[in-house]
């Protein structure tokens, strides 16, 4: 379990699961360096929690923000955590393919999460030089592990993001650095809200933060959860890949049939 107080970068931390990390971080009596590109609800969230939180704005998509972040970090010293959890949703109609739309979504996804590790790694060593256990959680998703119907951009750039960080993983244990790749499923947050379709296993940001949360403190290299719906798509990933492909070409076939004309 980590001593308290710990100092922590969160990326995405305005909104859905990274708001329940943040406010459950600082329950728990941690500093926070909260990102976002909701300036103005980062400081009120500094303001809520006076003392705990530093706001730092900026778009980790955007090379110049991320110059700026990684100065703003740096006179901030040594950071214990860096929990990246930055990211969108867009799902492609494939009557309509978009290649933007994937560019859009890998941008965000795995090259902002690559921008904000650089700003965070010399912060991060330099705690290791101190003699702590630094960590570097990048937040994916489990539903690159089957290939749902119109998640082309968002499960390949989540399958990316997985492998970055576990390749991270290797060329970082040298380093005394743990990497974390955590793995949610179906979460309830304003993004998801958006999703037209049923979510097996839902559940709140509340409950998904604390297991990250709990997940980070006991150093854990692979956070998946809830169990059920893992275990279900693990189950799923054995089958004969003709079997797979027809068990995802069945549920696109439902969704267009379900689709007004």
């Amino acid at each position: 379990m980590s001593k308290l107080p710990l100092k922590i970068w969160l990326t995405g931390a305005t909104s859905g699961i990274g708001l329940a990390v943040l406010e459950l971080l600082v329950a728990q009596g941690h500093h926070v360096i909260a990102t976002g590109r909701n300036s103005e609800r980062l400081e009120q969230l500094a303001e809520k929690y006076r003392g705990q939180i530093i706001p730092l704005a900026g778009d980790t998509t955007n090379p110049d923000d991320c110059a700026r972040m990684s100065e703003a970090l740096a006179s901030q010293g040594p950071l214990d955590w860096a929990i990246l959890n930055a990211g969108t949703c867009e799902y492609m109609d494939v009557s309509q393919f978009d290649p933007e739309l994937v560019a859009r979504v890998m941008n965000t996804n795995v090259v902002g999460t690559a921008r904000s590790v650089a700003s965070a790694l010399p912060m991060l060593r330099a705690s290791r030089e101190l003699g702590r256990t630094p960590m570097l959680a990048l937040v994916s998703s489990s539903a690159w592990w089957f290939p749902f119907t119109r998640a082309e951009a968002y499960g390949a750039s989540k399958a990316a993001l997985t492998y970055f960080g576990q390749s991270l993983r290797a060329d970082l244990a040298g380093e005394g650095i743990v990497v974390s790749v955590v793995s949610p499923g179906f979460v309830k947050t304003p993004l998801t809200d958006l999703n037209d379709f049923d979510m097996p296993f839902l559940i709140s940001a509340e409950e998904a933060a604390r297991r990250i949360v709990t997940g980070l403190h006991k150093e854990r290299r692979e956070i998946q959860f809830p169990k059920r719906f893992t275990l279900t798509l693990k189950l799923l990933r054995l089958l004969p890949q003709r079997l797979t492909d027809a068990l995802a070409a069945s549920m696109a076939r439902s969704q267009s049939k379900d689709d007004p004309a």
